[in-house]
C-alpha cells in the first residue's frame, strides 16, 4: 500500500478542519515532518519507518513534557487516521509520552488582587512603539478578568464587535474557531465606551478597525499582552 505523504498530510488537515478545528500548531508540526522526510528522500506514507519517526522526534527536542506529548500526539493522530482511511495497513509507530510533572496549578485573583493589578496596568508608561499603553492594557486585562475572555480574544476585538445597545461583545476566534456573544454590565460598558472614544480620537472609525492597537492598524499582539501581564503579576 503506497500513498503520497504530502497529499496524506493535506487530506488529514482538511479532515480535522471540516470538524471545526483550527489545527494550526499541528499543521506546523506535520510540515516539519514533511521537511524531515524529504531530507531523507521519503515521499511515500508507507516509508515512514519506526526508525525515521524516532529520528524525527529526536530532532525536535522538547524540554517540557506538555510540548513533547503534543508532538507525540500529533504524529499518532495522523498515523491512526491514515490507518482508518486504509492508507496504511497498521500504524508503524507508537510514541511513548512523558509523565507531565511540570503543570502549574491555576491561580484565581481575588478582587483586591485584581484591582491592584489593573491599577498597575493603568499606570504603565508609553514608549516609542506604544501610545496609550496603560489604558489599553488596563482595558484588556479588565475584560479578561471581568468577562472571562482569553487574552487572544480580548486583543482580537474590533470596533464592530461591541454592541452597546444590547450590551454584548461578539467574541471571535474562541475554542475550535467558534464565535460567541458575551453580555456585559454597566461597569464594563463604561470601560468599553472609553476605549471606543479613544480609538475614534485616533482615527479608528472603521467598523473592522482593531479595538486595541498601538499602531492604528494591527491588534495588540497576544504575546505582548501575556508578557506584560506576567511582569505585572510577578
Amino acid at each position: 500500500m503506497s500513498a503520497n505523504l504530502a497529499a496524506a498530510v493535506a487530506d488529514f488537515l482538511a479532515y480535522k478542519r471540516a470538524l471545526g478545528r483550527k489545527y494550526l500548531s499541528e499543521e506546523a508540526t506535520l510540515h516539519l515532518l514533511l521537511a524531515f522526510a524529504e531530507r531523507h528522500t521519503v515521499t511515500d506514507l508507507a516509508n515512514l519507518t519506526p526508525r525515521l519517526l524516532d529520528d524525527f522526534v529526536a530532532s525536535r527536542p522538547r524540554h517540557r513534557a506538555r510540548s513533547f506529548n503534543h508532538l507525540i500526539g500529533v504524529l499518532g493522530s495522523f498515523l491512526d487516521w491514515a490507518v482508518s482511511q486504509q492508507r496504511l495497513d497498521a500504524s508503524p509507530w507508537h510514541g511513548t509520552r512523558r509523565r507531565d510533572t511540570d503543570q502549574r496549578l491555576p491561580f484565581l485573583f481575588d478582587p483586591s488582587q485584581a484591582r491592584q493589578l489593573l491599577k498597575a496596568a493603568a499606570a504603565l508608561p508609553d514608549n516609542s512603539r506604544a501610545t496609550d499603553r496603560g489604558p489599553t492594557y488596563h482595558a484588556i486585562f479588565a475584560l479578561c478578568y471581568g468577562l472571562g475572555l482569553r487574552v487572544g480574544e480580548a486583543c482580537g476585538l474590533h470596533m464592530d464587535d461591541i454592541d452597546t445597545e444590547r450590551q454584548l461583545l461578539i467574541v471571535h476566534g474562541g475554542k475550535f474557531g467558534k464565535s460567541r456573544f458575551v453580555p456585559f454590565g454597566p461597569r464594563i460598558g463604561e470601560l468599553l465606551a472609553l476605549q471606543l472614544g479613544r480609538r475614534r480620537e485616533q482615527g479608528g472609525s472603521e467598523p473592522d478597525a482593531p479595538l486595541f492597537t498601538f499602531d492604528g492598524r494591527r491588534c495588540v499582539h497576544t504575546g505582548s499582552a501575556s508578557g506584560t501581564f506576567s511582569r505585572l503579576a510577578a
